[in-house]
């Protein structure tokens, strides 16, 4: 039986290892943390529950998938329901949408909420709808760094509708053609923070994001976002994957240009596959530094990181939901604060997640567990306790105008995780949350391959690597790898 490592027990790396344990590897995954899930974690506080990382679920087959391979009915891992509201927006002049997850709903209510025509409503979700069934196949569940994924039907299609495509015009500009109302154009720009990019450099194909959650619907698994990575972990178990916990990986072992195995904080493992579910940015600077990083993709721009705050708080609000934003009212300059200055403007976009909606045992009864969080540039060594501190009054100062509150007597407890400890508890260069930005044309074609092109049975997943960050891209990743590599003999 041949052996496979995976370096990361992030979703992307469990994901992988349950795959290639299918195919018939023997497979170890080492992890420097103490647990499983990477950014997909959770912690408790003063009686709360808190997920720390990503808040959307969509895409459920994709987890329920892994389950089905192994001939495990999913139900006894993992369960969810899906959600009939998918986001409460709110803006500074008291404009509020509710957006209903039934798309011929969605289309009559945005139409009255912004006195917009159903037509355009209908005909921008259409066209995003086909950009992803023309390229899904194309940018997200293959490899675009293989040859044999050129010489297909599908991919002369696109090539053939590329002019639908909106490479050459930003997401904004896009938004900005087919909506007369700027709050509908701000409420479709939002989604280029799908991928940590700003809706006014990313290009006009991103306009497909909005279909991973209009078109499959957003979803809330029981016990919260950390079960998902929770659950594929006793799968993992259950079919004989071995992790290894707070061991970390310094140097993958390399001989003639073909992997070897990998030297750790507590020995060295042979293995005739390596798997890097680590940053890609760490994975050259550190495991494997002796070998010609490729500096282009290392020198990419990094997508956008967070600054969240972890509020208890002592009060149930009727108007909120698990997902809800409260707009920006100067949208521009917010990006470019971030992605160009570097910094924060004292108007942030917030967003706040509150899994007690839907899990009541988040959070002591009459209380909820506010998941307050605001995109942030990555750690650049700035001053981030005086960043902090002015936010969280900023946001507070937001929160309380729109609401009518005063949040500083409703706030119980406190956590704060900055663009710092994404960095040193993920690895995640500059603490950035999906590896490169997309903010230029060719940013899907430019992400780091999953198979290395000068080190033999040395491949890669995750985040920071094609096809792209967050859950369902990340599992993707993991069955591109899986499917490079062949069966174990």
């Amino acid at each position: 039986m041949q052996k496979a490592l995976v370096i990361g027990a992030g979703i992307g790396g469990i994901a992988t290892a349950l795959r290639l344990n299918k195919k018939g590897f023997d497979v170890t995954v080492i992890e420097s943390n103490s647990y499983t899930g990477g950014k997909l974690h959770s912690i408790r506080k003063d009686n709360y529950r808190f997920d720390l990382g990503p808040s959307l679920f969509t895409m459920p087959h994709l987890v329920t998938d892994l389950f089905e391979l192994h001939g495990k009915p999913p139900s006894n891992y993992f369960n969810y329901h899906k959600k009939s509201i998918i986001c409460n927006y709110f803006w500074e002049d008291g404009h509020y949408f509710s957006a209903p997850a039934d798309l011929d709903e969605f289309i009559k209510l945005a139409s009255l909420a912004f006195n917009e025509p159903e037509l355009n409503l209908k005909k921008y979700l259409e066209l995003n709808k086909k950009k992803y069934n023309l390229t899904a196949s194309l940018f997200l569940e293959k490899s675009l760094h293989k040859v044999s994924t050129y010489i297909s039907k599908q991919t002369l299609k696109a090539l053939l509708n590329i002019i639908h495509l909106d490479l050459g015009e930003s997401l904004n500009s896009i938004n900005q053609k087919s909506f007369n109302n700027k709050k509908l154009v701000q409420f479709f720009n939002r989604f280029a923070t799908y991928n940590g990019s700003s809706p006014y450099q990313t290009p006009g194909i991103m306009s497909m994001i909005p279909h991973l959650e209009m078109g499959f619907g957003t979803y809330f698994p029981k016990g919260g976002m950390h079960e998902i990575s929770q659950s594929l972990y006793q799968l993992a178990l259950d079919v004989g994957i071995e992790f290894k916990f707070n061991e970390k990986a310094e140097r993958i072992l390399i001989n003639q240009n073909k992997v070897e195995g990998v030297l750790t904080s507590k020995g060295s493992y042979n293995a005739n596959y390596v798997i890097s579910n680590a940053d890609v940015y760490p994975t050259y600077k550190t495991l494997l530094k002796d070998q010609i990083p490729p500096k282009k993709i290392l020198k990419q721009e990094r997508s956008s990181s967070a600054l969240i705050f972890y509020w208890g708080i002592k009060k149930n609000f009727s108007q909120l939901d698990l997902h809800n934003i409260f707009f920006s009212d100067s949208y521009q300059k917010e990006f470019e604060a971030i992605f160009k200055k570097k910094s924060l403007i004292d108007d942030p976009t917030i967003y706040i997640n509150i899994t007690s909606k839907e899990n009541p045992s988040d959070a002591p009864e009459g209380h909820e567990n506010w998941f307050v969080m605001i995109n942030a540039p990555g750690n650049y060594n700035q001053d981030w306790p005086s960043l902090i501190e002015k936010s969280r009054q900023n946001i507070i100062q937001k929160l309380n105008r729109i609401l009518n509150i005063d949040l500083n007597d409703l706030i119980t407890t406190e956590h704060i995780l900055d663009p710092r400890g994404i960095e040193s508890s993920t690895s995640s260069y500059r603490g950035a949350l999906y590896g490169a930005a997309s903010n230029n044309k060719f940013a899907a074609f430019l992400r780091h391959p999953n198979f290395s092109n000068k080190i033999k049975n040395l491949y890669f997943c995750g985040g920071s690597v094609h096809p792209g960050g967050g859950i369902p891209l990340c599992l993707l990743s993991a069955k591109i790898v899986s499917d490079l590599i062949p069966n174990s003999n």
